[in-house]
């Protein structure tokens, strides 16, 4: 809900970083390492070990931030470069609630995953298939990802706090499902509505 004032912090915050240290460093090579550390924290879920779970998922977001920025100060963006970034967050953002529930499965921990999966199937097909054909109209307009995206109640900024919320409060993790699923849900409903209105 506020990526786009978020994004512009970031950066300013982080592009003395990237452009210091990261000229060399190949941007889709942060997102695997990105990704390696988010499974990493899924792994220390499965362990019992939630405090480096919560250091590894801050981890995955950081280097999450890093990839697209150093790809723009440095002229390495490319489609694959978005495609493979998109891609890699999605399996970070499976791995870890799914860890909650191998670690524990409880009946309620398993209908509430299962609903936030859902949520996060439908809201993935609400903007993908809209970003299809609004790259066939070619309407553009300033993204914050490599594809077009209409904002939604659940964004980037949304998705840190629930998970480090998993981590801060595992006991909570079913009711946290529900009701993140039940917000992704709404937006999925938000781009549906705004595709209504606009194609």
């Amino acid at each position: 809900m506020k990526d786009a004032l978020l994004r512009t912090q970031k950066d300013r915050l982080l592009a003395p970083f990237a452009q210091r240290f990261l000229a060399g460093t190949h941007p889709t090579w942060l997102s695997f390492l990105g990704a390696g550390i988010g499974l990493l924290s899924a792994g220390a879920v499965l362990q019992g070990a939630l405090g480096w779970g919560l250091a590894f998922w801050l981890g995955n977001r950081l280097l999450d931030g890093l990839d697209g920025l150093t790809a723009r100060l440095h002229g390495r963006g490319s489609d694959l470069g978005g495609y493979l970034d998109l891609m890699l967050d999605f399996l970070v953002y499976l791995a870890v609630p799914i860890s909650f529930v191998v670690a524990d499965p409880a009946p309620a921990r398993i209908w509430a995953l299962i609903f936030l999966l859902a949520s996060f199937q439908i809201n993935a097909l609400s903007w993908t298939l809209l970003a299809a054909l609004l790259e066939k109209r070619r309407r553009t307009s300033s993204r914050l990802t490599s594809l077009e995206m209409p904002p939604g109640l659940i964004e980037g900024a949304e998705t840190v706090l629930f998970y480090s919320l998993f981590f801060l409060l595992p006991q909570a993790v079913g009711p946290l499902f529900w009701a993140m699923g039940a917000l992704v849900f709404v937006t999925a409903a938000q781009r549906v509505w705004w595709a209504v209105r606009h194609l």
